[in-house]
């Protein structure tokens, strides 16, 4: 059942225990590939918040040493059946597309949840921005609470740019209680 209205093309639905499960499948399978080239990889976006309706998309943050290591990386996740995207405007943060539904290739043909794919280094403000804004949602209830109501508001109502604008506002305002301006 989705919580927002498929008329904007975005769908919003109730939180899944699932998505929890299906992170930590991805994550075994791409620590697997990628050993010792990934200092960890993180569960980021909505989707990581317990109890808050999302977009049905795993964002998961694979965190490296530095730069200089990224080539080897990208390589792996290009085996994997990823396809390199660029930082598609933000720096610090390094963007994969899926080639099929079965991406990450395990040979095994699964049929995986739709998820995006991110590399930054361990010191990128982006990586830094992903993990304080999930773990502020986490820790604080009616703020995720707030941020669930506006997306939903947002879905029934809004076109993806507009979605996107007002849900950064929302994401700046928070981090701007830390020192992100």
């Amino acid at each position: 059942m989705n919580v927002g209205e498929r008329t904007t093309g975005i769908r919003i639905v109730p939180y899944d225990e699932q998505w929890e499960n299906e992170f930590l499948l991805l994550q075994q399978v791409l620590s697997n590939s990628l050993g010792e080239l990934v200092i960890c990889i993180e569960h980021v976006g909505s989707t990581s918040v317990k109890g808050l309706a999302a977009k049905p998309i795993i964002d998961l943050d694979l965190v490296i040493n530095a730069n200089d290591e990224f080539e080897k990386v990208s390589l792996k996740l290009q085996d994997l059946g990823y396809l390199y995207e660029g930082n598609l405007g933000i720096e610090g943060r390094e963007a994969f597309a899926r080639k099929d539904e079965f991406v990450p290739w395990g040979g095994d043909q699964t049929h995986w949840l739709e998820h995006h794919l991110y590399v930054c280094t361990k010191d990128s403000a982006e990586l830094h921005r992903h993990l304080t804004f999930r773990n502020y949602l986490r820790e604080h209830p009616e703020v995720a609470s707030s941020y669930e109501h506006l997306k939903i508001s947002l879905a029934k109502k809004s076109t993806r740019s507009e979605y996107t604008e007002a849900k950064g506002e929302f994401i700046k305002g928070i981090l701007e209680l830390f020192f992100f301006k």
